[in-house]
């Protein structure tokens, strides 16, 4: 990606690197997502963990730049700012774990509304043809925005599949 600063992905995933593996999400030829795919298609990893191929296309889903992570090795294909959680609610969350359920859903509600829900319809459309690696800087690794994010956009992959 030639601007990594941007709000959003220009290119789409066929522009992307891919990390084809036998558990990424595919798309029928009727539209519908198969039955086995899975979470291995919809990916959540730390920025500061290396790159892999099987990474597929990587996004940076945090509204503020890691800190001392330098864009040419952070590999991104995309910085989705939007679908971060908003200051205010980052703030009050502080990564504190006993505030982690009432923050998955007032980041839910968020991600419900613009401009998040624009960012929410790329990732699906990109997670419905390709493996997509979340990326976020947060030390704890099961109370973080990005799991929110990856549970949310799943659901909303698998209403769209059962309504085809």
């Amino acid at each position: 990606m030639s601007n990594i600063e941007s709000d959003a992905v220009e290119a789409g995933p066929g522009a992307a690197k891919t990390g084809a593996g036998s558990d990424e999400m595919t798309s029928t030829g009727s539209g519908a997502m198969r039955s086995d795919a899975g979470k291995d298609a919809l990916r959540i990893k730390r920025i500061y963990a290396p790159p892999e191929a099987a990474d597929g296309i990587r996004v940076l889903v945090d509204r503020l730049w890691p800190r001392g992570v330098s864009k040419e090795a952070a590999q991104l294909d995309g910085w989705m700012r939007k679908a971060a959680p908003s200051p205010e609610l980052r703030k009050w969350f502080a990564h504190k774990p006993d505030r982690f359920a009432e923050f998955a859903v007032l980041y839910e509600e968020e991600l419900q509304s613009e401009p998040a829900a624009g960012e929410m319809e790329r990732l699906c459309a990109w997670a419905s043809e390709s493996t997509v690696t979340l990326l976020y800087a947060a030390k704890d690794e099961q109370h973080n925005h990005a799991r929110v994010l990856r549970d949310a956009v799943l659901r909303r992959l698998s209403a769209h599949g059962s309504q085809r």
